[in-house]
């Protein structure tokens, strides 16, 4: 766990049909108090999608996530997003052309971030060698645990390189860790922990609340991952039982 006592965090928003059902989404989670939007984006879906978002959110940090649905001939494409003030493109290229995203960070203005293409410290190591991103995204159970994670964390602060924290549906056993390693210092940038509702009508721990006033979720600090698990919910929601006894 690190200093932080809250960790600022944001909201994904998917592909929608339509540009303004998007917009619609950013506004409903905009007066729940989230301040950060990432918006999913593919070829046919980008670069008008946020023309028009920036016409009704000029200011707010609006991020995108191409999930590697891009090549190298799409360049022009995202120098056209240079001026949209964007938080940063994530993965637009393949995730193993860890190379390739070396070649468009110099041609783009938008910081660039790595997701899939981090799977190891090796190849965070191999992105910072090839100046190839100027963040990257931690997803604790991508890149193996959380030993690795702070791991990644320690050589991107030494780098210089920005960090948040990724998620995945996590239920609010694995959001407790995400937060308690959102809280190091190397962490700048919000990450996608929404909260508990956002996800889950009832989760089977403790569930975290999004302060609104500032867009972040309170750290735990009790001992342990600081939570409780709620009993009744979790048998509620398993499937299966397995018990081993001692021979």
């Amino acid at each position: 766990e690190g200093p932080r006592k809250r960790v600022e965090v944001g909201v994904s928003i998917g592909i929608q049909p339509s540009e303004y059902e998007t917009i619609d989404l950013i506004e409903e989670y905009y007066m729940a108090g989230y301040r950060r939007f990432k918006l999913k984006i593919k070829p046919g879906h980008d670069l008008a999608l946020v023309q028009k978002v920036r016409e009704f959110y000029p200011d707010e940090r609006i991020m995108l996530d191409a999930n590697s649905a891009y090549t190298l001939d799409d360049v022009p494409l995202f120098q056209a997003m240079d001026d949209l003030n964007l938080l940063m493109l994530e993965q637009p290229l393949g995730y193993e052309d860890v190379y390739d995203h070396s070649l468009l960070h110099p041609q783009i203005k938008s910081p660039l971030c790595l997701d899939e293409s981090i799977t190891s410290l090796n190849h965070a190591r191999l992105a910072i060698a090839l100046n190839a991103c100027d963040i990257i995204n931690i997803k604790p159970a991508r890149v193996g645990g959380w030993t690795n994670a702070r791991q990644i964390h320690d050589l991107c602060v030494d780098a210089g390189i920005g960090l948040w924290v990724g998620g995945m549906l996590e239920t609010g056993v694995g959001r407790a860790a995400q937060l308690a390693l959102a809280s190091l210092p190397g962490f700048t940038l919000p990450g996608d922990i929404s909260a508990s509702e956002r996800y889950y009508r009832r989760d089977i721990a403790t569930e975290f609340k999004l302060n609104r006033e500032d867009s972040t979720i309170t750290v735990p600090t009790a001992p342990g991952l600081g939570i409780e698990i709620d009993d009744s919910q979790l048998r509620r929601y398993t499937m299966r039982w397995e018990t081993f006894m001692p021979e």
